[in-house]
């Protein structure tokens, strides 16, 4: 063989490289993907947004209770505003239209209101806030703390597990 006819390593060209890949969608259906995931995306957090909004009430409503609980415990005149705290929070979770007669209920009917979705309060929790609303200091300080710290129970769970009103 010849020296001249052999390939030699100067004589190699490099290979072309191909183009650069696209990460734009090349079909109309990606884009519709797309959109869709987007449009989705845009409603869950408006969704979730809203869901928080509804809810404000009852974050402050379980805030304002832990702190009636806490002071109850030291000083059970304190809970004298549970009934209070109660009513605000079940006439915050009803429609505007709604307001008048929610807000008109007493004793039993409150009581009832309250227990229509979930049944946490028992039988003589109309009376038991009937004298934390209205009963004479003595006869606050009078209820078993194991009475109280039950009603505050109850009402922590009406307040998570309650229907809030569209």
């Amino acid at each position: 063989m010849n020296a001249d006819t052999s390939p030699s390593v100067d004589q190699l060209l490099s290979l072309p490289l191909p183009a650069p890949v696209s990460y734009w969608p090349q079909t109309w259906g990606w884009a519709a993907v797309l959109f869709v995931a987007v449009l989705l995306a845009v409603v869950l957090t408006w969704r979730a947004a809203r869901n928080r909004q509804r809810n404000r009430y009852r974050r402050e409503g379980l805030l304002q209770l832990d702190a009636l609980r806490v002071a109850a415990q030291t000083d059970p005149l304190a809970a004298r505003e549970l009934p209070a705290l109660l009513k605000r929070v079940g006439l915050s979770s009803v429609v505007q239209d709604d307001r008048a007669r929610v807000g008109a209920l007493t004793g039993a009917q409150w009581v009832r209101f309250m227990t229509e979705d979930h049944g946490v309060f028992e039988p003589e929790t109309d009376a038991l806030l009937r004298t934390l609303a209205y009963g004479p200091p003595d006869t606050v300080r009078a209820i078993a703390p194991a009475r109280l710290q039950a009603l505050f129970a109850a009402s922590r769970r009406w307040m998570e597990q309650h229907h809030v009103a569209a």
